[in-house]
């Protein structure tokens, strides 16, 4: 939920950390979750409930699956946990972060993003991040509707994911890009280093992706609720005679952790991810302690929101990939 609907919450209700329903009975089945839940806990309004369940944090605890449709029809025995988010500060702060900036104008920036920053302040991340940095780099340039100075944070990659990112500096660029990337016309091209011999030379991994029912920080494959996503992988080049693969990914669309997610529901997890990732016993040390996912923005095109023209951005991988590519090939001389 945003900051303002969850700062508004009384500090009686956000001071407990999660609400829990009864089971729903059997007159109650088939009500609309958003209603069933204002009837059975009160305490926060129905937009307010609404917010909280688009964001992934209602859970169904029976069958530990996480609800994230406001009409989710309730059925008889539902058993309902309801998560509180922490409170964040209302707006983020300026902060002097070196950007890399690969392009700018009066509507936009594309910025070459390090692995280790966070992209929007959020839980244990309120300041150090892009969206600090950016405020302090474009000063008075940012508009927002109701005057609040904030740049347009488009899309987002993992805070231990590198490279190319698009943002907007006005709300008709904002708009204008969103369009874009909801009708999947931005086209977006990640390098990755995977664990194993990925055998064929290009294939696609679809499956929608949701919270996981085990594991509320991680995301997973659902057969019920998440969102469509769609990942098309080409092999690059197999690494250390078949311990690991370059490959390159293109995404149809942007889900959270989608590449990390699609590649280790097929056995070739990405080198250096701590969350998803499994190590094979043969793994040579400078792979296996390798302080992030092997994953790479590198390449960025999109049309100009205001001029219609087709901008494409493509920078190299950061040298702590390419020295362990380098380090794998040294392993097969």
């Amino acid at each position: 939920m945003s900051e303002t609907e969850f700062n508004s919450i009384p500090d009686d209700v956000i001071c407990q950390s999660q609400f829990k329903t009864d089971p729903v009975l059997k007159e109650q089945a088939g009500e609309r979750l958003d209603k069933f839940l204002v009837k059975s806990i009160g305490q926060l309004s129905r937009n307010q409930f609404i917010r909280l369940i688009e964001t992934d944090q209602v859970m169904e605890m029976t069958h530990q699956q996480v609800i994230s449709e406001a009409d989710y029809r309730v059925k008889e025995g539902d058993c309902f946990e309801v998560h509180l988010p922490k409170a964040v500060p209302a707006e983020p702060e300026p902060e002097k972060i070196k950007l890399d900036i690969l392009y700018e104008d009066e509507d936009l920036l594309v910025v070459n993003k390090p692995a280790g920053l966070v992209v929007h302040p959020g839980a244990g991340n309120y300041n150090g991040t892009l969206v600090n940095a950016l405020l302090a780099h474009c000063g008075d340039s940012l508009s927002g509707i109701g005057g609040v100075k904030r740049p347009g944070i488009v899309h987002r990659i993992d805070k231990d994911t590198s490279g190319i990112l698009v943002v907007a500096k006005n709300d008709f660029a904002h708009v204008r890009l969103s369009e874009q990337f909801s009708a999947h016309t931005i086209e977006r091209v990640y390098q990755a280093v995977v664990w194993g011999h990925v055998q064929r030379l290009s294939g696609v991994v679809s499956g929608n992706i949701g919270r996981s029912r085990t594991n509320r920080q991680k995301m997973a494959i659902v057969k019920v609720g998440g969102k469509p996503a769609t990942t098309h992988y080409e092999r690059v080049a197999v690494l250390g005679g078949g311990i690991a693969t370059h490959i390159q990914c293109v995404l149809e669309t942007g889900r959270t952790h989608q590449i990390r997610v699609h590649m280790a529901s097929i056995g070739h997890s990405l080198v250096g991810d701590a969350v998803y990732g499994v190590v094979p016993k043969s793994a040579p040390a400078f792979a296996r302690f390798f302080p992030r996912q092997a994953l790479h923005a590198g390449f960025l095109a999109f049309q100009h929101p205001r001029t219609l023209e087709r901008l494409a951005f493509e920078v190299d991988m950061p040298s702590d990939m390419q020295h362990l590519l380098a380090d794998f090939e040294a392993l097969s001389v």
